[in-house]
């Protein structure tokens, strides 16, 4: 740390919103899904018709419920529906339905590590709410300032949302961006949403602010939005922390208002003054009873939950003797690690072999292709049959590779791919023998300088051999071989 990064201190808050995988929207009938003809999944009840009357969705109900107990949070034994009043375009209603002062998640927290050690960060509330519609500026940037006019699509509003909030236990943007990748994985190992950062289903906005250290009070909350990835998470906070503390540097005042994070350019801009809570006008949601899940359907969700990321992660250092940054690779996703396991199952062998291929040859070919593990071609059995191939001296080492890259085109097993190629590997010692004898006569200085001593030049021997058999010999048979014949 600078000196000059020792005169401040950074404080970040995060509200996450989650859409919530139903098959539903939260008040009504209409169909959830991404995309698709602009207003074409509404209804007279999401588009704010008089007279039409929510009906709560059951299933979001229990998925955030759900998201509560992995999270360590107070399931409430009473929860309210309340009504945000605002007057933006993306909801035709002039008002969202949320909640307010009665959460029906809250006071949990999630354990987080990295470089900067290990944190815990308090999550304040989960609460549920509906979304709002998406607004689409035409012209310019496509950013409102410099559109010639908007169009509204309301086939995401009404769509079930959760907000996570947390405390301000955040203090750089590396734990920032380890804690959003933290809850990315739990959300997608308990199923609830396809936590698709791209596509809008898992969206953060940040508030930080900067004092400088030794004060109480914290300084004016800035809140950042437009941060579509892990990776922006961080670097939006770093330059936001940079901004601030060279504004402090130079005696400027900040000013709490919400700003918009440019991805190509990585840094931040003024978007509008921040709201308060009492913009809002909130008030209970008239039309909607209280939400009052009993004890016994709270413990069944409770018993019901799978194994999350931190105790799998635990798991497989312990089971498979894994290090932690192979951990953090197969981990990074529930269809990663279930991959993997899979694999492993099916080599039965020693699990570091798998890992191996996949992590250093595999996800080469991933990256290119621009694909996940769970994406590819051919299954976690098939990369465990070209792994017993190679122990078996079927085919060697660097045969396997090309193997693999067949499978990964083809999707075919790797006893195909390799008859195909012609990349079975010759184990028959008396035909390995006869390419042994051939080379020996042919290379006779070469082959007296290992009967000499120079046992360096066996290589080229072999290499002699693996030509003459179109490198389908098994290297270790040839090696042995040569060594007894020159031996004397």
């Amino acid at each position: 740390m600078s000196l000059k990064e020792d005169l401040y201190e950074t404080t970040v808050g995060l509200e996450i919103h989650v859409e919530l995988a139903t098959d539903s929207k939260m008040f009504c009938g209409c169909a959830v899904s991404f995309a698709g003809e602009p207003n074409s999944r509404t209804c007279p009840i999401c588009l704010g018709f008089p007279g039409t009357l929510p009906v709560p969705n059951e299933k979001a109900v229990e998925y955030t419920m759900r998201i509560g107990l992995a999270l360590n949070c107070h399931i409430a034994e009473h929860s309210l529906f309340h009504r945000k009043n605002y007057f933006y375009p993306d909801m035709p209603k002039n008002y969202q339905i949320s909640q307010y002062d009665s959460p029906l998640c809250e006071r949990g927290h999630v354990d987080i590590s990295g470089d900067f050690g290990s944190t815990r960060v308090g999550i304040t509330r989960v609460h549920l709410e509906e979304d709002t519609g998406k607004s689409v500026h035409m012209g310019g940037t496509g950013r409102i300032a410099d559109s010639e006019y908007s169009l509204e699509d309301f086939n995401r509003a009404g769509t079930p949302l959760v907000e996570i909030v947390s405390e301000p236990d955040i203090h750089s943007a590396d734990e920032a961006r380890v804690f959003v990748a933290e809850l990315r994985a739990l959300l997608e190992s308990l199923g609830v949403s396809d936590v698709r950062m791209e596509e809008g289903s898992l969206r953060v906005d940040a508030n930080i602010s900067v004092r400088r250290r030794g004060e109480t009070e914290h300084g004016a909350k800035v809140e950042v939005k437009n941060m579509n990835s892990i990776r922006s998470v961080g670097r939006a906070l770093e330059y936001e922390e940079r901004r601030q503390r060279d504004a402090l540097d130079r005696g400027e005042s900040l000013v709490q208002e919400t700003r918009h994070f440019d991805e190509k350019t990585g840094t931040t801009s003024s978007l509008r003054t921040k709201e308060f809570a009492f913009d809002y006008r909130y008030f209970p949601e008239p039309d909607l009873v209280p939400l009052a899940p009993s004890r016994e359907w709270v413990q069944q969700l409770k018993d019901s939950l799978p194994e999350l990321p931190a105790a799998r992660r635990e798991r497989f250092a312990s089971e498979y003797g894994l290090g932690s940054a192979d951990i953090e690779v197969l981990t990074a996703s529930t269809k990663t690690a279930d991959w993997f396991e899979a694999a492993a199952a099916a080599y039965g062998g020693d699990p570091k072999k798998v890992v191996n291929w996949i992590i250093a040859d595999l996800y080469g070919l991933l990256n290119e292709a621009g694909l996940e593990l769970h994406e590819t071609r051919f299954t976690p059995a098939q990369l465990a049959g070209l792994i017993s191939m190679i122990d078996a001296g079927k085919i060697s080492g660097k045969q396997a590779k090309l193997v693999l890259t067949g499978m990964f085109e083809s999707g075919d097993d790797p006893e195909k791919v390799a008859a195909d190629k012609g990349l079975e590997q010759v184990s028959d010692a008396g035909a390995i023998e006869a390419a042994v004898d051939e080379v020996i006569a042919e290379n006779a200085d070469a082959a007296d300088k290992v009967r000499g001593g120079q046992m360096n030049t066996i290589g080229f021997l072999v290499g002699q051999v693996m030509k003459k058999t179109r490198g389908q010999a098994n290297p270790g048979m040839v090696n042995e071989l040569l060594r007894q014949k020159l031996s004397s």
